[in-house]
Protein backbone atom coordinates (compact mmCIF):
# COMPACT_ATOMS: atom_id res chain seq x y z
CA UNK A 1 0.00 0.00 0.00
CA UNK A 2 1.50 3.34 -1.15
CA UNK A 3 1.88 5.72 1.80
CA UNK A 4 2.52 9.17 -0.16
CA UNK A 5 -0.03 10.12 -3.26
CA UNK A 6 1.00 13.59 -4.01
CA UNK A 7 -0.47 16.20 -6.71
CA UNK A 8 1.01 19.06 -8.34
CA UNK A 9 -0.21 21.18 -4.84
CA UNK A 10 2.73 19.13 -3.65
CA UNK A 11 5.62 19.39 -5.95
CA UNK A 12 8.33 21.58 -4.60
CA UNK A 13 11.28 21.00 -7.29
CA UNK A 14 13.77 18.97 -8.80
CA UNK A 15 16.94 17.46 -7.92
CA UNK A 16 20.05 19.91 -9.23
CA UNK A 17 22.73 18.73 -6.98
CA UNK A 18 23.40 15.70 -4.51
CA UNK A 19 26.17 15.24 -2.32
CA UNK A 20 26.31 12.34 -0.17
CA UNK A 21 22.95 13.34 2.12
CA UNK A 22 23.06 17.16 0.75
CA UNK A 23 20.43 17.57 -1.99
CA UNK A 24 19.54 21.01 -3.56
CA UNK A 25 16.56 21.11 -5.33
CA UNK A 26 15.54 23.71 -8.33
CA UNK A 27 11.82 25.05 -7.70
CA UNK A 28 10.17 25.98 -10.70
CA UNK A 29 8.42 29.05 -9.35
CA UNK A 30 7.96 31.52 -6.88
CA UNK A 31 4.53 30.05 -6.26
CA UNK A 32 6.99 26.33 -5.39
CA UNK A 33 9.49 28.17 -3.39
CA UNK A 34 6.85 29.43 -1.09
CA UNK A 35 5.98 25.76 -0.15
CA UNK A 36 9.63 25.38 1.72
CA UNK A 37 10.20 26.03 5.33
CA UNK A 38 13.30 25.41 7.02
CA UNK A 39 12.71 22.18 8.84
CA UNK A 40 9.33 20.80 6.99
CA UNK A 41 10.11 17.37 5.71
CA UNK A 42 10.10 16.32 2.22
CA UNK A 43 10.07 13.57 0.16
CA UNK A 44 11.87 12.20 -3.40
CA UNK A 45 11.18 8.68 -4.92
CA UNK A 46 13.52 6.36 -5.32
CA UNK A 47 14.14 5.39 -9.09
CA UNK A 48 13.64 2.04 -9.96
CA UNK A 49 11.76 1.21 -6.62
CA UNK A 50 8.15 0.53 -6.39
CA UNK A 51 7.26 2.51 -3.17
CA UNK A 52 10.58 3.72 -1.72
CA UNK A 53 11.12 6.95 -0.82
CA UNK A 54 13.54 9.36 0.22
CA UNK A 55 13.05 11.75 3.31
CA UNK A 56 14.90 15.20 3.83
CA UNK A 57 14.72 17.66 6.34
CA UNK A 58 14.59 21.78 4.13
CA UNK A 59 17.59 23.42 5.92
CA UNK A 60 17.95 26.45 3.77
CA UNK A 61 15.76 28.30 0.99
CA UNK A 62 16.84 30.80 -1.12
CA UNK A 63 16.41 33.01 -4.57
CA UNK A 64 19.63 33.78 -5.66
CA UNK A 65 20.11 36.53 -8.38
CA UNK A 66 22.69 36.69 -11.21
CA UNK A 67 24.60 33.60 -10.76
CA UNK A 68 23.60 31.69 -13.73
CA UNK A 69 25.71 31.69 -17.22
CA UNK A 70 24.47 31.50 -20.32
CA UNK A 71 21.74 33.13 -22.50
CA UNK A 72 17.74 32.15 -21.46
CA UNK A 73 17.75 29.50 -24.60
CA UNK A 74 20.22 26.98 -23.18
CA UNK A 75 18.47 27.22 -19.30
CA UNK A 76 15.23 26.45 -21.31
CA UNK A 77 16.87 23.27 -22.87
CA UNK A 78 18.91 22.37 -19.53
CA UNK A 79 15.43 22.20 -17.90
CA UNK A 80 16.83 23.17 -14.92
CA UNK A 81 14.95 26.72 -14.71
CA UNK A 82 11.51 26.84 -16.70
CA UNK A 83 9.25 29.47 -14.98
CA UNK A 84 12.14 31.23 -13.39
CA UNK A 85 13.13 35.35 -14.29
CA UNK A 86 16.62 35.62 -16.56
CA UNK A 87 18.94 35.45 -13.51
CA UNK A 88 17.09 33.72 -10.99
CA UNK A 89 17.82 31.31 -9.05
CA UNK A 90 14.82 29.40 -6.75
CA UNK A 91 17.10 27.11 -4.73
CA UNK A 92 16.23 24.82 -1.44
CA UNK A 93 18.52 22.65 0.46
CA UNK A 94 17.74 19.62 2.39
CA UNK A 95 19.67 16.92 4.07
CA UNK A 96 18.55 13.64 3.86
CA UNK A 97 17.37 11.99 7.09
CA UNK A 98 15.77 7.85 6.01
CA UNK A 99 14.40 6.13 3.65
CA UNK A 100 10.58 4.88 3.88
CA UNK A 101 9.40 1.81 1.76
CA UNK A 102 7.41 -1.27 1.41
CA UNK A 103 8.27 -4.44 3.69
CA UNK A 104 6.68 -7.57 2.13
CA UNK A 105 7.25 -9.62 5.43
CA UNK A 106 5.91 -6.92 6.99
CA UNK A 107 3.15 -6.21 4.90
CA UNK A 108 3.64 -2.74 5.91
CA UNK A 109 5.11 0.86 5.03
CA UNK A 110 8.52 0.81 7.49
CA UNK A 111 11.14 3.81 7.96
CA UNK A 112 15.29 3.36 8.42
CA UNK A 113 17.81 5.45 8.60
CA UNK A 114 19.78 3.91 6.31
CA UNK A 115 20.42 5.19 2.81
CA UNK A 116 21.08 2.49 0.01
CA UNK A 117 20.91 5.35 -2.55
CA UNK A 118 20.92 9.38 -3.35
CA UNK A 119 18.28 10.21 -5.40
CA UNK A 120 18.86 11.04 -9.18
CA UNK A 121 19.43 14.43 -11.12
CA UNK A 122 16.16 15.74 -12.17
CA UNK A 123 13.80 14.22 -9.77
CA UNK A 124 10.62 15.25 -8.47
CA UNK A 125 11.02 16.38 -4.48
CA UNK A 126 7.75 17.02 -2.71
CA UNK A 127 6.44 18.65 0.36
CA UNK A 128 5.04 16.47 3.36
CA UNK A 129 1.54 18.31 3.98
CA UNK A 130 -1.63 17.46 5.55
CA UNK A 131 -2.22 13.77 4.61
CA UNK A 132 0.89 12.97 3.97
CA UNK A 133 2.40 14.38 7.08
CA UNK A 134 -0.18 12.68 9.17
CA UNK A 135 0.84 9.39 7.11
CA UNK A 136 4.82 9.83 7.45
CA UNK A 137 4.39 10.89 11.77
CA UNK A 138 2.03 7.95 12.02
CA UNK A 139 4.29 5.72 10.91
CA UNK A 140 6.92 7.27 12.75
CA UNK A 141 4.87 7.08 15.92
CA UNK A 142 3.71 2.71 14.90
CA UNK A 143 7.09 2.32 14.77
CA UNK A 144 8.41 3.91 17.83
CA UNK A 145 5.90 2.69 20.19
CA UNK A 146 7.45 -0.72 21.45
CA UNK A 147 7.85 -2.71 24.53
CA UNK A 148 11.16 -0.50 25.11
CA UNK A 149 10.10 2.56 23.77
CA UNK A 150 9.89 6.28 26.41
CA UNK A 151 7.46 8.33 24.73
CA UNK A 152 8.54 11.92 25.53
CA UNK A 153 5.94 14.17 23.63
CA UNK A 154 4.95 15.09 20.36
CA UNK A 155 6.58 16.05 17.13
CA UNK A 156 5.98 19.78 16.73
CA UNK A 157 5.30 19.88 13.09
CA UNK A 158 2.60 17.63 14.11
CA UNK A 159 1.22 17.53 17.00
CA UNK A 160 -1.23 14.91 16.88
CA UNK A 161 1.73 12.35 16.48
CA UNK A 162 3.41 10.98 19.72
CA UNK A 163 7.38 11.09 19.69
CA UNK A 164 8.83 7.69 20.93
CA UNK A 165 12.28 7.11 21.94
CA UNK A 166 14.08 3.95 22.42
CA UNK A 167 14.96 3.61 25.91
CA UNK A 168 17.45 0.68 25.38
CA UNK A 169 19.48 2.92 22.86
CA UNK A 170 18.77 6.07 25.01
CA UNK A 171 20.73 4.69 28.04
CA UNK A 172 23.15 1.68 26.05
CA UNK A 173 24.61 4.33 24.20
CA UNK A 174 24.52 7.43 26.77
CA UNK A 175 23.00 10.98 26.19
CA UNK A 176 23.63 14.48 27.07
CA UNK A 177 20.36 16.91 27.60
CA UNK A 178 21.80 20.45 27.16
CA UNK A 179 19.91 23.58 27.50
CA UNK A 180 20.26 27.41 29.24
CA UNK A 181 18.28 27.82 32.35
CA UNK A 182 14.74 28.31 32.15
CA UNK A 183 14.52 26.04 28.96
CA UNK A 184 12.89 23.36 30.27
CA UNK A 185 15.68 20.98 31.65
CA UNK A 186 14.53 19.89 34.74
CA UNK A 187 11.16 19.01 33.62
CA UNK A 188 12.15 16.84 30.99
CA UNK A 189 14.47 15.24 33.86
CA UNK A 190 11.89 15.12 35.88
CA UNK A 191 9.42 13.53 33.09
CA UNK A 192 12.21 10.76 32.45
CA UNK A 193 12.60 10.36 35.68
CA UNK A 194 8.88 9.43 36.31
CA UNK A 195 8.26 7.18 33.01
CA UNK A 196 11.15 5.42 34.07
CA UNK A 197 9.93 4.65 37.56
CA UNK A 198 6.49 3.21 36.29
CA UNK A 199 9.18 0.26 35.28
CA UNK A 200 9.40 -2.81 37.92
CA UNK A 201 13.15 -2.73 37.73
CA UNK A 202 14.04 0.29 36.90
CA UNK A 203 17.62 1.62 38.51
CA UNK A 204 18.71 5.38 38.16
CA UNK A 205 20.59 7.41 40.69
CA UNK A 206 20.34 11.25 40.10
CA UNK A 207 22.98 13.35 41.31
CA UNK A 208 20.95 16.73 42.50
CA UNK A 209 23.20 19.73 43.01
CA UNK A 210 20.17 21.82 43.97
CA UNK A 211 17.53 20.09 45.87
CA UNK A 212 15.11 20.58 42.60
CA UNK A 213 13.88 16.85 42.90
CA UNK A 214 13.86 16.50 46.79
CA UNK A 215 9.78 15.95 46.89
CA UNK A 216 9.31 13.51 44.39
CA UNK A 217 6.85 11.17 46.01
CA UNK A 218 7.98 8.09 43.92
CA UNK A 219 12.32 8.45 44.64
CA UNK A 220 13.84 7.25 47.56
CA UNK A 221 16.14 10.25 48.95
CA UNK A 222 19.13 10.24 50.33
CA UNK A 223 21.81 13.22 51.09
CA UNK A 224 24.86 13.68 52.50
CA UNK A 225 25.48 14.67 55.65
CA UNK A 226 26.14 18.15 56.94
CA UNK A 227 28.48 19.17 60.04
CA UNK A 228 25.22 19.66 62.29
CA UNK A 229 24.22 15.71 61.60
CA UNK A 230 27.63 14.18 61.98
CA UNK A 231 27.64 11.38 64.27
CA UNK A 232 24.06 10.54 63.64
CA UNK A 233 22.79 7.43 61.31
CA UNK A 234 19.76 7.13 59.56
CA UNK A 235 18.23 5.89 56.44
CA UNK A 236 18.57 8.96 54.45
CA UNK A 237 22.40 9.81 55.34
CA UNK A 238 25.06 8.77 52.98
CA UNK A 239 28.32 8.78 54.87
CA UNK A 240 31.64 7.99 52.55
CA UNK A 241 34.42 7.14 55.38
CA UNK A 242 37.94 7.78 53.76
CA UNK A 243 38.86 3.76 53.32
CA UNK A 244 36.84 4.10 49.94
CA UNK A 245 39.62 6.10 48.75
CA UNK A 246 41.38 4.75 46.55
CA UNK A 247 45.70 5.52 46.36
CA UNK A 248 44.68 7.94 43.64
CA UNK A 249 42.46 10.07 45.86
CA UNK A 250 44.45 10.28 48.66
CA UNK A 251 47.34 10.55 47.67
CA UNK A 252 45.73 13.85 46.04
CA UNK A 253 43.77 15.35 49.30
CA UNK A 254 46.93 14.33 51.56
CA UNK A 255 50.27 14.91 49.88
CA UNK A 256 51.52 18.10 47.88
CA UNK A 257 53.83 16.94 45.35
CA UNK A 258 55.36 20.24 44.88
CA UNK A 259 57.46 19.65 48.14
CA UNK A 260 61.02 17.89 47.95
CA UNK A 261 59.81 14.81 50.21
CA UNK A 262 56.74 13.77 48.48
CA UNK A 263 57.80 10.99 47.10
CA UNK A 264 59.17 9.38 50.67
CA UNK A 265 55.82 11.03 52.08
CA UNK A 266 53.34 8.63 49.28
CA UNK A 267 55.70 5.63 50.02
CA UNK A 268 55.60 6.01 53.63
CA UNK A 269 52.01 6.73 53.15
CA UNK A 270 50.93 3.93 51.41
CA UNK A 271 53.11 1.68 53.45
CA UNK A 272 51.39 2.18 56.67
CA UNK A 273 47.78 2.46 54.93
CA UNK A 274 48.56 -1.75 53.88
CA UNK A 275 50.11 -2.38 57.11
CA UNK A 276 46.75 -0.92 58.95
CA UNK A 277 44.56 -2.55 55.95
CA UNK A 278 46.94 -5.91 56.90
CA UNK A 279 45.59 -5.26 60.56
CA UNK A 280 41.87 -5.55 60.30
CA UNK A 281 41.69 -8.52 57.53
CA UNK A 282 43.94 -10.49 60.22
CA UNK A 283 42.01 -9.79 63.15
CA UNK A 284 38.86 -10.63 60.91
CA UNK A 285 40.28 -14.06 59.59
CA UNK A 286 39.76 -12.64 55.96
CA UNK A 287 42.83 -14.82 54.55
CA UNK A 288 41.88 -14.95 51.31
CA UNK A 289 41.22 -11.27 51.12
CA UNK A 290 44.46 -11.14 52.51
CA UNK A 291 46.24 -13.23 49.94
CA UNK A 292 44.61 -10.59 47.27
CA UNK A 293 44.15 -7.59 48.37
CA UNK A 294 46.01 -4.18 47.13
CA UNK A 295 46.46 -0.56 48.16
CA UNK A 296 43.10 0.22 46.60
CA UNK A 297 40.74 -1.97 48.10
CA UNK A 298 38.23 -1.15 50.29
CA UNK A 299 38.88 -2.38 53.78
CA UNK A 300 38.53 -0.32 56.72
CA UNK A 301 41.87 0.54 58.30
CA UNK A 302 42.32 3.24 61.09
CA UNK A 303 43.67 6.51 60.15
CA UNK A 304 44.51 7.52 63.47
CA UNK A 305 47.21 4.38 63.54
CA UNK A 306 48.59 5.50 60.26
CA UNK A 307 49.18 8.77 61.79
CA UNK A 308 50.92 7.59 64.25
CA UNK A 309 53.09 5.54 62.25
CA UNK A 310 54.35 8.73 60.31
CA UNK A 311 54.77 10.84 63.39
CA UNK A 312 57.20 8.01 64.76
CA UNK A 313 59.00 8.22 61.24
CA UNK A 314 58.52 11.99 61.45
CA UNK A 315 60.45 12.03 64.73
CA UNK A 316 62.81 8.82 64.66
CA UNK A 317 66.14 8.63 66.08
CA UNK A 318 68.77 6.45 65.54
CA UNK A 319 71.99 4.97 67.18
CA UNK A 320 75.39 6.39 65.33
CA UNK A 321 78.82 5.62 66.34
CA UNK A 322 78.75 9.40 68.32
CA UNK A 323 75.36 8.49 69.53
CA UNK A 324 71.80 9.27 68.24
CA UNK A 325 71.09 11.25 65.27
CA UNK A 326 68.20 11.35 63.50
CA UNK A 327 66.79 9.06 61.09
CA UNK A 328 66.16 9.06 57.25
CA UNK A 329 62.70 10.15 57.50
CA UNK A 330 63.09 12.91 60.45
CA UNK A 331 61.11 15.53 60.05
CA UNK A 332 60.07 15.06 56.56
CA UNK A 333 56.47 14.21 57.36
CA UNK A 334 55.78 17.12 59.23
CA UNK A 335 53.94 18.98 56.67
CA UNK A 336 51.88 15.55 55.51
CA UNK A 337 50.92 15.36 59.08
CA UNK A 338 49.73 18.67 59.39
CA UNK A 339 47.61 18.45 56.06
CA UNK A 340 45.92 15.15 57.25
CA UNK A 341 45.02 16.54 60.45
CA UNK A 342 43.21 19.26 59.52
CA UNK A 343 41.27 17.49 56.76
CA UNK A 344 40.56 15.08 59.98
CA UNK A 345 39.54 18.18 62.05
CA UNK A 346 37.49 20.13 59.17
CA UNK A 347 33.78 19.53 59.26
CA UNK A 348 33.03 19.82 55.53
CA UNK A 349 34.87 16.68 55.32
CA UNK A 350 33.35 14.90 58.07
CA UNK A 351 31.16 12.67 55.82
CA UNK A 352 34.64 11.27 55.13
CA UNK A 353 36.48 11.62 58.40
CA UNK A 354 34.25 11.71 61.37
CA UNK A 355 31.21 8.94 60.21
CA UNK A 356 29.39 6.58 63.10
CA UNK A 357 31.22 3.90 64.00
CA UNK A 358 28.87 1.75 62.37
CA UNK A 359 29.91 3.04 58.73
CA UNK A 360 33.97 1.87 59.49
CA UNK A 361 32.84 -1.90 59.63
CA UNK A 362 33.85 -4.39 57.60
CA UNK A 363 29.95 -4.83 55.73
CA UNK A 364 29.04 -0.96 55.99
CA UNK A 365 30.47 -0.96 52.24
CA UNK A 366 27.88 -3.71 51.08
CA UNK A 367 25.03 -1.65 53.21
CA UNK A 368 26.07 1.73 51.32
CA UNK A 369 26.17 -0.35 47.61
CA UNK A 370 22.53 -1.45 49.04
CA UNK A 371 21.52 1.85 50.13
CA UNK A 372 22.33 3.57 46.44
CA UNK A 373 21.73 0.34 44.27
CA UNK A 374 18.81 -1.65 45.63
CA UNK A 375 15.53 -1.45 43.48
CA UNK A 376 13.47 -4.24 44.74
CA UNK A 377 11.95 -2.18 47.29
CA UNK A 378 9.41 0.33 47.09
CA UNK A 379 9.93 3.60 45.66
CA UNK A 380 13.50 2.44 45.51
CA UNK A 381 13.66 2.40 41.78
CA UNK A 382 14.94 6.25 41.43
CA UNK A 383 17.39 7.14 44.36
CA UNK A 384 18.00 11.36 44.62
CA UNK A 385 21.21 12.11 45.97
CA UNK A 386 20.73 16.06 47.52
CA UNK A 387 24.10 17.88 47.08
CA UNK A 388 22.42 21.05 48.21
CA UNK A 389 24.19 21.78 51.08
CA UNK A 390 27.97 20.11 50.37
CA UNK A 391 30.09 23.36 49.85
CA UNK A 392 31.44 23.48 46.16
CA UNK A 393 35.30 23.12 46.21
CA UNK A 394 34.85 19.47 47.61
CA UNK A 395 32.10 18.36 45.58
CA UNK A 396 33.82 16.82 42.71
CA UNK A 397 35.13 14.50 45.13
CA UNK A 398 31.79 13.63 46.70
CA UNK A 399 29.81 13.20 43.24
CA UNK A 400 32.81 11.43 42.15
CA UNK A 401 33.49 8.89 45.27
CA UNK A 402 30.00 7.83 44.62
CA UNK A 403 29.93 6.88 40.86
CA UNK A 404 33.29 4.87 41.67
CA UNK A 405 31.85 3.40 44.23
CA UNK A 406 29.08 2.18 42.40
CA UNK A 407 30.58 1.59 39.25
CA UNK A 408 33.46 -0.92 40.65
CA UNK A 409 30.52 -2.75 42.51
CA UNK A 410 28.82 -3.45 39.51
CA UNK A 411 32.14 -4.47 37.38
CA UNK A 412 32.67 -6.92 40.42
CA UNK A 413 28.82 -8.43 40.42
CA UNK A 414 28.89 -12.09 38.72
CA UNK A 415 27.56 -11.19 35.40
CA UNK A 416 24.33 -13.46 35.56
CA UNK A 417 23.32 -11.28 38.16
CA UNK A 418 23.82 -7.84 37.61
CA UNK A 419 21.33 -5.10 36.81
CA UNK A 420 21.44 -2.47 34.49
CA UNK A 421 21.75 1.54 36.01
CA UNK A 422 21.77 4.39 34.77
CA UNK A 423 23.55 8.09 36.16
CA UNK A 424 21.57 10.74 35.82
CA UNK A 425 23.96 13.76 36.60
CA UNK A 426 22.53 16.92 37.33
CA UNK A 427 24.60 20.30 36.77
CA UNK A 428 27.43 18.32 35.43
CA UNK A 429 29.65 21.54 34.56
CA UNK A 430 29.64 21.48 38.40
CA UNK A 431 31.86 18.47 39.14
CA UNK A 432 32.65 17.32 35.30
CA UNK A 433 34.27 19.99 33.66
CA UNK A 434 37.30 20.00 31.47
CA UNK A 435 40.52 19.14 33.06
CA UNK A 436 42.41 21.20 32.58
CA UNK A 437 43.47 23.89 35.60
CA UNK A 438 41.68 21.84 38.06
CA UNK A 439 43.34 20.58 41.18
CA UNK A 440 44.64 16.70 41.46
CA UNK A 441 41.35 15.84 43.30
CA UNK A 442 39.01 17.22 41.11
CA UNK A 443 40.63 15.59 38.23
CA UNK A 444 40.37 11.94 39.77
CA UNK A 445 36.67 12.47 40.00
CA UNK A 446 36.20 13.72 36.51
CA UNK A 447 38.81 10.43 35.02
CA UNK A 448 35.86 8.22 37.24
CA UNK A 449 33.21 9.41 34.77
CA UNK A 450 35.28 9.51 31.95
CA UNK A 451 36.16 5.81 32.77
CA UNK A 452 32.51 5.28 33.04
CA UNK A 453 31.43 6.99 29.73
CA UNK A 454 34.29 4.61 27.75
CA UNK A 455 33.99 1.43 29.45
CA UNK A 456 30.51 1.66 31.38
CA UNK A 457 28.03 0.61 28.77
CA UNK A 458 29.91 -3.41 28.90
CA UNK A 459 28.60 -3.44 32.49
CA UNK A 460 25.14 -1.93 32.56
CA UNK A 461 26.40 1.57 33.78
CA UNK A 462 24.68 4.42 31.36
CA UNK A 463 25.32 7.93 31.82
CA UNK A 464 22.28 10.76 31.28
CA UNK A 465 24.59 14.01 31.42
CA UNK A 466 22.51 17.01 32.00
CA UNK A 467 24.51 21.01 31.70
CA UNK A 468 23.14 24.44 31.32
CA UNK A 469 26.83 24.94 30.26
CA UNK A 470 27.51 22.45 28.15
CA UNK A 471 30.84 24.51 26.64
CA UNK A 472 32.20 23.85 30.75
CA UNK A 473 31.52 20.00 30.42
CA UNK A 474 34.50 17.57 30.03
CA UNK A 475 34.92 16.63 26.36
CA UNK A 476 35.93 13.24 26.71
CA UNK A 477 32.18 12.55 28.47
CA UNK A 478 30.38 14.55 25.73
CA UNK A 479 31.83 12.99 22.98
CA UNK A 480 30.80 9.44 24.20
CA UNK A 481 27.07 10.44 24.36
CA UNK A 482 25.04 9.42 21.17
CA UNK A 483 22.55 10.80 22.18
CA UNK A 484 21.42 14.39 22.55
CA UNK A 485 18.33 16.32 23.49
CA UNK A 486 18.98 20.22 23.07
CA UNK A 487 16.80 22.57 24.40
CA UNK A 488 16.94 26.31 23.90
CA UNK A 489 20.82 27.74 24.07
CA UNK A 490 21.72 31.16 23.87
CA UNK A 491 25.21 31.13 24.55
CA UNK A 492 27.67 31.05 21.35
CA UNK A 493 29.90 28.20 22.91
CA UNK A 494 27.56 26.08 23.90
CA UNK A 495 25.96 25.90 20.56
CA UNK A 496 29.27 25.20 19.32
CA UNK A 497 29.86 22.59 21.73
CA UNK A 498 26.32 20.83 20.78
CA UNK A 499 26.74 21.14 17.07
CA UNK A 500 30.56 19.56 17.42
CA UNK A 501 28.56 16.63 18.69
CA UNK A 502 26.44 16.49 15.96
CA UNK A 503 27.21 14.21 12.65
CA UNK A 504 28.35 16.55 9.93
CA UNK A 505 25.40 16.71 7.97
CA UNK A 506 23.01 17.71 10.68
CA UNK A 507 24.67 20.50 11.95
CA UNK A 508 22.56 22.92 10.25
CA UNK A 509 19.81 21.96 12.57
CA UNK A 510 21.15 23.48 15.70
CA UNK A 511 20.19 26.66 14.06
CA UNK A 512 17.08 26.36 15.68
CA UNK A 513 18.46 25.96 19.44
CA UNK A 514 18.24 29.71 20.15
CA UNK A 515 14.81 30.00 19.26
CA UNK A 516 13.28 26.97 20.62
CA UNK A 517 10.32 26.93 22.90
CA UNK A 518 10.37 26.29 26.32
CA UNK A 519 10.17 22.81 26.99
CA UNK A 520 11.04 22.14 23.13
CA UNK A 521 13.76 20.13 22.36
CA UNK A 522 16.05 18.89 18.99
CA UNK A 523 16.50 15.28 19.75
CA UNK A 524 19.45 13.61 17.60
CA UNK A 525 21.21 10.06 18.23
CA UNK A 526 20.73 6.10 18.05
CA UNK A 527 17.54 6.70 20.18
CA UNK A 528 15.22 8.11 17.50
CA UNK A 529 14.14 7.46 14.13
CA UNK A 530 14.65 10.90 12.98
CA UNK A 531 16.37 14.13 13.91
CA UNK A 532 13.08 15.67 15.35
CA UNK A 533 12.09 18.73 16.89
CA UNK A 534 9.86 17.48 20.15
CA UNK A 535 7.48 18.96 22.48
CA UNK A 536 8.41 17.71 25.59
CA UNK A 537 5.48 16.39 27.62
CA UNK A 538 5.07 17.63 31.40
CA UNK A 539 5.62 15.74 34.08
CA UNK A 540 2.87 14.90 37.00
CA UNK A 541 5.40 15.96 39.56
CA UNK A 542 7.03 19.23 38.80
CA UNK A 543 11.02 19.62 40.35
CA UNK A 544 11.52 22.58 42.12
CA UNK A 545 13.68 24.65 39.86
CA UNK A 546 10.44 27.11 38.63
CA UNK A 547 12.09 30.83 37.81
CA UNK A 548 11.34 33.39 40.54
CA UNK A 549 8.85 35.83 39.08
CA UNK A 550 11.00 38.66 40.16
CA UNK A 551 9.02 41.81 39.73
CA UNK A 552 5.73 40.26 40.76
CA UNK A 553 7.32 38.98 43.92
CA UNK A 554 8.10 42.51 44.68
CA UNK A 555 4.88 44.11 43.54
CA UNK A 556 3.61 41.63 46.75
CA UNK A 557 3.47 42.78 50.73
CA UNK A 558 6.20 40.57 52.29
CA UNK A 559 7.26 39.87 55.82
CA UNK A 560 11.47 40.55 56.08
CA UNK A 561 13.37 37.11 56.32
CA UNK A 562 15.23 35.92 59.89
CA UNK A 563 18.32 37.15 58.93
CA UNK A 564 19.98 35.51 62.56
CA UNK A 565 18.77 32.58 61.67
CA UNK A 566 20.00 32.47 57.99
CA UNK A 567 23.76 33.57 59.47
CA UNK A 568 23.20 30.89 61.56
CA UNK A 569 22.22 28.30 58.83
CA UNK A 570 25.47 29.31 57.15
CA UNK A 571 27.66 29.20 59.90
CA UNK A 572 26.59 25.52 60.64
CA UNK A 573 26.33 24.15 56.67
CA UNK A 574 22.74 23.45 57.19
CA UNK A 575 18.88 24.35 56.31
CA UNK A 576 17.34 22.25 59.19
Amino acid sequence: MAIFSFDSSHLLGRVREVDTRRVSILADSDDDLRKARVGQLVALRLAGAVDAWLIGIIERVMKQVGIQQGDGDDRQEDGLNSGNREGVVNTVQLTLVGTVRWDAKKQNNVFSRSLAQVPEIDAQCNVLLDKQLESFMNLLSIEGRSEHSLELGYYTIDQNAKAFLDGNKLFQRHAALLGSTGSGKSWTVAAILERAARLPSSNLIVFDLHGEYRELSYARHLRIPGPEELGTSSEELLYLPYWLLNAEEMQAMFIDRSEFSAHNQVMAFQDAVIEQKKVTLNQLGKKEVLAAFTLDSPIPFSIERVLNELNDLNEEMEQGSRGLKQGKFFGQFSRLLTRIRSKLSDKRYGFLFQAPASEHEYESMARSARQLMDYSTKGANVKVIDFSEVPSDILPIIVGLVARMVYQVQFWTDHDRRHPLAFVCDEAHLYLPKKEGQNPVERRAIETFEKIAKEGRKYGVALLIISQRPADVSTTVLSQCNNVIALRLTNADDQATVRRLMPESLENLMDALPILDIGEALIVGDAVLLPSRIRIEPPSEHPLSATVDIWSEWRRTMSQPDFVKSVENMRRQGRN
